[in-house]
């Protein structure tokens, strides 16, 4: 019995070297953000070690909440790779030759000028009944079948070349064929800075409370923290609609924070606040160690606004090179605010920029005292006018960590000075 409609999948990725951190998986990721997009929602995901029995009482389990489950990997020649008899065991039926597979198979290692080796014909047999989905980009053909009641299992390949195609060419256009898929979810990001998930949460808690469509979510990493709107609708005009009816009260609710969307990034914001003012930027860094220099010129068209940038680590280059005073820095230290807003100033002068963005800090793990601990960071912004901004940070957590959330930090601070400066669109 065919099932009209689809309302939930769960996903499961196979594989004990995910379970051991020995690989990353994005092919969850990925499958989760193409099935929003024709409007099947994911319940939930799952990873599985490369075990028969395991795999299958997942499969089991996961129709118990769902309408169908997607498998990644497990479908190689090895004798590890148990998918596909799991799936068997799931569905209670028995394996079966798929000469059409074998052939391609033939075929391609042919082409390649290698000989098959016996073990790759077991990449032919597949659960009885079932749907082979071509795979011209690797050996193993994937798996689409059903149950008596409508619900379906997948198989893909765990290689990501292997699988995206296999997704987005074969599983997905038989998915809305078969349950006459008709909606879609569109999603909008708005990206903050300086703002915790708690605040943002306080700012916003009677717009979560409205309903599930669009739904909001938060999503905090590392120093950021990202509000989603997710709409669902038949086209992707009638979603932008419902989330165009949102979005500028969360604009408001969350302004002064909010630094792109989408696909913006924050050294793209600097960039493009730099770009309206018509200004350039140099950078002096001691405790980033460059970080904020290898962002800002990971932005197309960096060499427009940025100027350039000087690794300030030893107090000496910070004489030299920035014109830091050496009496200051016996006198205040190489982490104070004096030393900081001295940097600022230096690199902006020596560099030829309208604004300097300056960091010096204690990034541990020894280097610490009782009144300069370690995760001490200041941050300095020397602004056209001689106007210099300056921030007292303590950053709990690791060397990197201390490194990253400084790096962070001082691109949010350039963000909003710029973007709040005379003359910034913004």
């Amino acid at each position: 019995m065919a099932r009209a409609s689809m309302n939930n999948v769960e996903l499961i990725a196979v594989g004990t070297e995910l379970l051991l951190g020995q690989l990353v998986d994005t092919n969850t990721a990925f499958i989760a953000a193409q099935l929003a997009q024709v409007g099947i929602d994911v319940y939930a995901t799952h990873a599985v070690g490369d075990n028969r029995g395991r795999i299958a009482r997942a499969i089991s389990d996961a129709w118990q909440r769902s309408d169908g489950v997607i498998l990644t990997g497990g479908l190689g020649p090895t004798v590890d790779d148990l998918t596909k008899e799991a799936i068997c065991d799931a569905l209670g039926v028995a394996a079966e030759f798929h000469e059409p597979s074998l052939q391609t198979m033939e075929a391609m290692f042919a082409a390649l000028g290698r000989p098959m080796r016996e073990n790759n014909r077991r990449q032919a047999y597949l659960p009885q009944g079932s749907t082979a989905l071509p795979n011209p980009h690797g050996t193993a053909p994937g798996v689409l079948a059903f149950r008596g009641d409508g619900k379906f299992v997948a198989a893909l390949p765990g290689v990501p070349g292997e699988m995206r195609p296999m997704l987005l060419e074969q599983l997905l256009p038989r998915l809305r064929q078969r349950f006459a898929l008709e909606q879609m979810i569109v999603t909008r990001v708005l990206h903050t800075v300086n703002l915790g998930e708690s605040e943002i949460d306080h700012r916003i808690v009677d717009l979560f409370e409205r309903g599930e469509n669009p739904k909001i979510a938060v999503l905090a990493h590392d120093a950021l923290c990202d509000v989603k709107i997710m709409a669902k609708a038949g086209c992707a005009a009638a979603a932008q609609a419902l989330i165009a009816d949102v979005e500028p009260v969360l604009g408001e609710r969350l302004k002064g924070f909010v630094y792109g969307v989408d696909e913006m990034t924050l050294e793209g914001a600097v960039h493009k606040a730099l770009r309206q003012l018509g200004s350039t930027l140099a950078v002096a860094e001691s405790c980033t160690g460059g970080r904020i220099a290898a962002a800002l010129t990971a932005v197309p068209g960096a060499s427009r606004s940025f100027v350039g940038a000087v690794v300030a680590y030893d107090n000496a280059v910070k004489e030299s090179l920035l014109d830091v005073d050496a009496d200051l820095l016996a006198r205040e230290g190489a982490v104070s605010e004096a030393a900081v807003r001295a940097m600022a100033l230096g690199v902006r002068r020596r560099l030829g920029s309208d604004v300097g963005l300056a960091t010096t800090g204690i990034a541990g793990p020894d280097g610490g005292t009782s009144s300069k601990p370690v995760g001490l960071v200041w941050l300095g912004l020397a602004l056209p006018g001689g106007r210099v901004e300056t921030r007292e940070l303590h950053i709990p957590g690791d060397r990197a960590r201390v490194a990253s959330r400084a790096t962070i930090a001082a691109l949010g601070l350039a963000w909003k000075q710029l973007a709040a400066s005379p003359g910034s669109p913004g």
